[in-house]
């Protein structure tokens, strides 16, 4: 989940799940929350713009505009990206890049 309008620069990484097999047909309930169980197998997260890997909630600051939250599905054309737990959305990012065979985004709002 990346977020582009965050008043950062770059934008704020809220969730990086990477390396999920292709045969995952869902994502279980509470797997965003740091070191959760019943990820697909070989899947993991990686390290957000918090610090650290898992889901953190959209956040705009008060009185801003609503925000995009974008959600990215990628198909990439190798078993897994080398990335582990620390692994930045940047880094992330630069590895997709050369990776994608195919993706699907929807982009969802929010504001407070």
């Amino acid at each position: 989940m990346y977020d582009p309008d965050a008043p950062t620069g770059s934008g704020f990484w809220h969730w990086l799940i990477m390396n999920i097999p292709p045969a995952a047909k869902e994502l279980p309930k509470g797997s965003g929350k740091p070191g959760a169980s019943g990820l697909p197998a070989g899947s993991l997260q990686t390290r957000t713009d918090f610090g650290t890997p898992g889901y953190g909630g959209p956040c705009p600051p008060k009185g801003d505009k609503p925000h995009h939250y974008q959600f990215t599905l990628f198909a990439v054309g190798m078993d897994k990206l080398p990335v582990d737990e620390n692994t930045s959305g940047a880094v992330a990012g630069f590895n997709l890049h050369f990776h994608t065979l195919a993706k699907a985004t929807f982009t969802a709002t929010y504001g407070r």
